[in-house]
């Protein structure tokens, strides 16, 4: 496990990685997740196999610290994930993101370009206000210091035990404001911003999850978009040989 402080108060984002060659393989989890869990088995695969590769958690996930005077918006887990690929001496890495992690994704490539050669975003959060379906409303259904006194205790047995897994890792507070400024989205919006960049993206869209709204206009300005078979929000998870194939660039 290695760590570098993200916030000037000693605080520490946390990641593991296994060694390798070319272009680096970055994985950031979505909203009450953790990369490893949501990714390694699909890294382990052998067509994945020989580079080197990050499991990424971001601040109030997972093995990383959850100061409670951080923020937790868009921006700052974007800057926090910069100084972790910054003490990792990673440039033009490939950011392989779900759900909320492609957001943060997108937003570091415009806030440090040169960090990043290649954006495979699975089911990103692209616009504020998500339809109340979204998951992150299970969260925001409360204030903050209703959720942390107590509802998210009964979240965790609301959302099912996949998510419940992980989220229950989460700090309440950094899971609240994170969900909270997910919902706000960036400035730009990160739908903007990712028409707007020239790295190579593709965004994976599970079928069950129905069409992805702007499709056409992504696919104008340069967006892979690739809807994935019997699979859901868990691209990953639902359907895996899918997901890998487009990571290695042949799906």
């Amino acid at each position: 496990m290695k760590q570098a402080e993200f916030d000037g108060k000693g605080s520490c984002i946390r990641w593991t990685e296994a060694p390798g060659e070319g272009p680096a393989r970055v994985y950031v989890h979505g909203l009450g997740s953790v990369s490893s869990v949501y990714h390694a088995h699909v890294a382990a695969r052998p067509e994945l196999a020989g580079r080197r590769t990050l499991f990424v958690d971001l601040p109030g996930h997972g093995i990383s610290d959850r100061p409670e005077s951080f923020g937790y918006t868009l921006e700052e887990h974007a800057d926090a994930l910069a100084v972790a690929l910054d003490a990792a001496g990673l440039g033009g890495a490939e950011l392989i993101a779900h759900s909320m992690g492609g957001s943060v994704a997108i937003v570091l490539v415009h806030r440090r370009p040169d960090l990043v050669s290649r954006l495979v975003l699975t089911e990103a959060n692209l616009d504020a206000s998500p339809p109340p379906a979204a998951g992150s409303a299970w969260i925001t259904a409360y204030e903050e210091e209703d959720y942390v006194a107590g509802a998210h205790a009964s979240v965790l047995e609301a959302v099912g035990p996949v998510w419940a897994a992980t989220m229950r890792l989460a700090d309440p507070r950094a899971l609240h404001r994170s969900a909270v400024a997910l919902r706000r989205g960036s400035v730009p919006i990160m739908r903007d911003i990712l028409e707007g960049l020239s790295v190579d993206r593709v965004f994976l869209q599970g079928e069950s999850s129905g069409e992805l709204l702007g499709r056409r206009a992504l696919e104008a300005a340069g967006v892979r978009v690739v809807t994935v078979p019997g699979a859901g929000h868990n691209v990953m998870f639902d359907n895996p040989d899918a997901f890998v194939a487009v990571v290695v660039g042949r799906g």
